[in-house]
């Protein structure tokens, strides 16, 4: 891991050149604040004119599961820093291209295989670090999902070990239910890997998202700092809605963080993590871990001096970082309800009448029913003021065909 000493100037020698692979909503943040800091940005995605193109210099589009077409993008573009932001990556090719010197990944091309596969990435948290998760296993076939289940017991969670927003994620109630939630599984999954991970059921108050950030501080070299914990609410695994920062006691607070440090740390290299955690009173569960900024971190748009995508942009750089909190605040997401290319939104000006809200549009191409189309943000006294105001905001958005 080599600390940058210096940014250059975009389209010239000197640039300093970042590629994403995966550029979506979250992507487009980051590249906005790589944008202003004077670096060069190369947006990489299975479509075209996805999020992070619009606002990139070059944009290009390939099947980043594909270790040959992968390679041969990194090769011809040369750049410093390759920043995943998808689960759909043929990352063993990035640790042949972080060993050969090629380009640098961020936080590490380690962190990134480790983590785009929730068996490595539970293997490490549980078996090789000792934190405390739910209790699970592994299936290869749908025998050794009906024995797992069996065994862990019901209810259960069923999901594809590649996966992302919930895709592929059931909640088994009864053995009757498994077939169909191994076929639903296989069909969710970013790569069809053939396992499906097993996990037993936590009674919890709450998750959160523990935002935990390894760049460089006063002593020139890496730290971790945090940001306020962020709670939020998931339906069928997908969040809708996120606020920060969420009330906890202060020893759940510091197990909280004690365990994203032990994961984050071994993890390495530079860049914000997001942690997502289980809590009930004082005690507080690992569930999974993102090398790169977490959609409930949207809310940090308003709760925060600095985004979530401006400290991962500048603690890629280098460069010295502030999670400290500004505001209550909260998000809600803005779903696009129907199947449509090329909506349009109406009822904006009414949204950004809600008192500190603001509004993104993603500019996402395509409509689905579920896709997040874009998200509400609000400031207010309270987390719970904020997010009466958040929904409020993102009900007035009303997507529209092209055509009404």
């Amino acid at each position: 891991m080599t600390i940058p000493s210096h940014i250059g100037t975009p389209l010239s020698p000197s640039a300093t050149k970042v590629m994403f692979l995966g550029s979506g909503e979250l992507g487009k943040e980051v590249i906005i604040s790589l944008q202003r800091l004077g670096v060069e940005v190369i947006a990489v995605d299975r479509y075209a004119d996805a999020p992070g193109h619009q606002v990139a210099h070059r944009a290009h589009v390939i099947n980043m599961s594909d270790p040959v077409a992968l390679r041969a993008l990194i090769e011809q573009e040369k750049p410093h820093f390759v920043v995943p932001e998808i689960e759909a990556i043929a990352t063993a090719v990035l640790l042949d291209i972080e060993r050969e010197g090629i380009a640098e990944v961020i936080p590490t091309a380690r962190a990134v295989n480790l983590t785009m596969n929730r068996e490595g990435i539970r293997r490490l948290a549980a078996e090789e670090l000792g934190l405390p998760t739910s209790p699970y296993a592994f299936a290869n076939s749908l025998d050794e999902l009906q024995a797992a289940a069996d065994r862990i017991g019901y209810p259960c969670f069923i999901k594809p070990v590649m996966s992302s927003s919930g895709k592929g994620q059931s909640k088994v109630d009864r053995r009757e239910d498994i077939p169909a939630a191994w076929d639903y599984a296989a069909s969710g999954g970013r790569v069809n890997q053939g396992t499906v991970i097993v996990e037993g059921l936590i009674e919890f108050d709450f998750e959160i998202t523990q935002l935990t950030v390894r760049a460089v501080g006063a002593s020139a070299s890496v730290e971790t700092f945090f940001c306020d914990p962020i709670g939020h609410r998931q339906v069928a695994g997908d969040y809708v809605e996120s606020w920060q920062p969420q009330a906890m006691s202060t020893l759940a607070l510091q197990r909280a963080r004690d365990i994203s440090k032990a994961v984050t740390e071994n993890l390495g290299g530079r860049g914000i993590f997001g942690v997502e955690l289980f809590v009930k009173g004082d005690d507080v569960w690992f569930s999974e871990v993102s090398p790169r900024p977490h959609d409930t971190g949207l809310v940090t748009l308003s709760s925060q001096y600095q985004s979530e995508f401006e400290i991962h942009a500048k603690a890629i750089l280098g460069l010295p970082v502030n999670t400290a909190l500004l505001s209550p605040a909260a998000s809600a997401v803005i779903y696009g309800g129907m199947e449509a290319t090329g909506i349009r939104f109406e009822g904006v000006a009414d949204a950004l009448k809600v008192a500190d809200s603001d509004i993104r549009l993603f500019g996402k191409p395509e409509s689905f029913m579920k896709r997040r189309m874009g998200v509400a943000v609000c400031r207010a006294e309270s987390t719970d003021a904020a997010r009466n105001n958040a929904k409020e905001s993102a009900a007035r958005v009303k997507p529209q065909t092209a055509t009404d």
